[in-house]
């Protein structure tokens, strides 16, 4: 028995032609578009230390992404640190925020990143012991957490002492004295060769002017009512700078001596992380700042005898030709993109985290940070920039048994560690907070004089002199 059925009914060719391009455009619209969100991510988590209950976003994208509203939190929901309006990442751009004010991160724990709806999971880490002294993704934005050194603001520190192995002093091992006995007393710090000068920072608010006494050594210049030292204050003469730091730049003084403070010693709680440029022409015994740029606000908060330890001028030639990257823009580094500001760019070192942050100093009173990288150090002391040899100083205390690294500008136009040198083995391990380097006109047979500061004053003496190779 055959099932009888209905007749197929045929398409008609209208309706087909109506339906063909709306299925064709189903089959060939272009997927949708990854969310910005999909770039951001927490890359670094710091618990405990200096610098406690800190969060670090990256963005590994392409595009600039505003996280104005977007909320962080910690293990529980009723957590909530939210960003200030007007933050954006740029691309490869790392931002830390301290969350202390609204929650603390403990041992173990989360950090977590959300969309302004709170509600909108975007990013987090769980952790079940305390960062030491930081959880780092290796690589930035895509691997997995790990524990590094401390670097909030910067890319991640993953290799061990930046892949160096620490190489022994390029130079002569003998130091000796470079003063007489119990010139400076405790707490001499930066030193910088200007010429035939050494300008020195004194903790107590004191800027030295050295010259050299005919032995290989250096003494107070008997001129210009600089016997004694000066003493230094903020702008209108108030306050007493916390000098760590000093420097110049291209114009030598006659363009201001620079001197990096971490706080007001009227004010030894409070960190006043700040560079300030001094008029030294005149026989006056106190030099109040010609200039303050304070730059506190903008940088990470450490405790108030942690802060600006160092400060040294990189000329602008050097950064554009080497394919420096401005991190505030995430490209080349263009000087005429911010007007007047002393032909170079001004990097400063931080006692407590080991950071080197690199600044555009503006006539005009403005700042804007272009860098942000780990010394591959626990601290930096002092920072000094050698023209002959084209490259950065870094130079860290006792603490670190009296290592110098050395960076140079590699292939991604970033400042990276390119060798780690031991103290001079003539050397004890001081708490050596300065280090000058001889111009190369004082190259005599390969090598050039080298100076360090002993904050401690070991022995009655503070300064000490030894060689590097030219």
């Amino acid at each position: 028995m055959t099932e009888s059925r209905a007749p197929r009914r045929r398409r008609s060719p209208a309706l087909w032609f109506a339906v063909a391009p709306a299925l064709a455009a189903t089959l060939t619209a272009a997927p949708a578009q990854a969310s910005p969100a999909d770039d951001i991510r927490i890359n670094e988590v710091v618990t405990t230390g200096d610098v406690d209950d800190s969060i670090e976003l990256y963005n590994k994208g392409s595009a600039a992404v505003d996280v104005s509203g977007w909320i962080l939190k910690d293990d529980s929901s009723s957590s909530k640190y939210k960003i200030a309006s007007g933050t954006t990442l740029a691309p490869g751009a790392f931002r830390s925020f301290d969350v202390h004010s609204s929650f603390g991160l403990g041992s173990s724990d989360k950090a977590r990143l959300y969309l302004p709806d709170g509600s909108t999971l975007v990013d987090g880490f769980t952790w079940s012991k305390h960062s030491a002294p930081s959880w780092s993704r290796c690589p930035d934005g895509t691997g997995a957490f790990r524990a590094a050194p401390l670097t909030l603001g910067a890319a991640n520190s993953c290799g061990t002492g930046g892949g160096t192995t620490p190489a022994a002093w390029p130079g002569g091992s003998s130091v000796a004295t470079a003063d007489a006995s119990d010139v400076f007393g405790q707490d001499l710090s930066g030193l910088h060769r200007d010429g035939a000068v050494m300008w020195g920072a004194q903790n107590s608010g004191k800027l030295w002017r050295l010259v050299a006494d005919g032995s290989g050594g250096w003494t107070p210049d008997t001129t210009g009512g600089w016997s004694s030292g000066k003493t230094l204050r903020f702008p209108a003469g108030s306050g007493a700078p916390d000098a760590e730091g000093v420097t110049v730049t291209g114009a030598g003084a006659s363009g201001g001596v620079y001197v990096a403070s971490e706080r007001n010693g009227d004010s030894s709680g409070t960190s006043r992380l700040s560079v300030l440029r001094y008029d030294v022409s005149g026989s006056a015994g106190a030099l109040p700042a010609a200039r303050e740029w304070n730059l506190t606000s903008d940088l990470p908060p450490v405790g108030s005898n942690l802060g600006l330890e160092a400060v040294t001028w990189v000329p602008d030639d050097y950064l554009t030709g080497a394919g420096f990257k401005d991190a505030s823009t995430g490209a080349a580094y263009d000087p005429a993109r911010y007007g007047a500001h002393a032909g170079g760019v001004f990097f400063v070192g931080v006692e407590g985290t080991g950071m080197i942050y690199g600044y555009v100093l503006a006539e005009s009173g403005g700042h804007t940070r272009v860098a942000a990288l780990s010394s591959g150090m626990s601290g930096v002391m002092e920072l000094q920039w050698e023209a002959q040899a084209s490259r950065l100083w870094a130079v860290c205390d006792d603490t670190c048994s009296g290592r110098h690294h050395t960076l140079r500008v590699d292939a991604s136009g970033a400042f990276a560690t390119a060798t780690v040198h031991e103290r001079p083995t003539g050397m004890a391990n001081l708490n050596n907070e300065g280090f000058a380097i001889a111009p190369a006109s004082e190259c005599v047979a390969g090598t050039k004089p080298v100076h360090w500061s002993d904050d401690s004053n070991t022995g009655g003496h503070a300064l000490r002199r030894g060689t590097i190779t030219c």
